[in-house]
């Protein structure tokens, strides 16, 4: 028997912990990302706070700093949800 038949089938009988890692890992990068727009809320009112003038420039690169944590949280969760959806 080949090496690649071997893993192939080690591989087959771990699709059930496969799917249960994605579903743990999906869950992980929501509060993940849940965690760090919130970080970037609560920096961006403490600063507007010590500096009232500069609202609109904390408020924009804060948009987009959140954009990129939503961003990257929705890649980690489509990753999971493929594992999850393509292991047999």
């Amino acid at each position: 028997m080949s090496l690649l038949a071997v893993l192939l089938q080690a591989a087959a009988s771990l699709a059930p912990i496969a799917k249960m890692g994605a579903g743990i890992g999906a869950g992980i990068a929501a509060i993940g990302a849940g965690i760090g727009i919130g970080q970037i809320g609560k920096g961006a009112l403490e600063s507007i706070a010590r500096q009232p003038e500069s609202v609109g420039d904390i408020r924009s690169n804060m948009i987009v700093a959140a954009a990129l944590i939503e961003g990257v949280a929705f890649f980690a969760i489509v990753v999971c949800l493929l594992i999850v959806f393509l292991t047999k």
